[in-house]
């Protein structure tokens, strides 16, 4: 079973994300109004998070930053980003795990 925050689309696997920037250390802490929360490293500034975001994702995930993309959420805490490639939704749900 898929979580609430992750849904499978034709193009690849978009999902939607809860940020806290400014964290000691970046890492999942849990759920928050069905996103995955995920706190940053990096301060909420001139797209620094959502680069650390990225990055975070495609180390944790083992995919290339350039398969994942912010579809939304550039300034805000709550972010979509999809991802394609050959990770399956059971895979990053795994990974991703609260």
């Amino acid at each position: 079973m898929t979580p609430i925050w992750l849904k499978e689309t034709p193009t690849g696997i978009v999902l939607n994300i809860h940020c806290q920037p400014g964290a000691k250390v970046s890492k999942v802490v849990g759920l928050h109004d069905g996103s995955l929360k995920i706190s940053l490293q990096a301060p909420a500034m001139e797209n620094k998070a959502n680069e650390m975001l990225v990055a975070w994702l495609s180390k944790q995930l083992r995919i290339p930053q350039k398969q994942i993309r912010l579809l939304s959420g550039q300034n805000s805490r709550q972010k979509r980003l999809e991802i394609w490639g050959s990770i399956t939704p059971e895979q990053i749900a795994q990974i991703l795990a609260p």
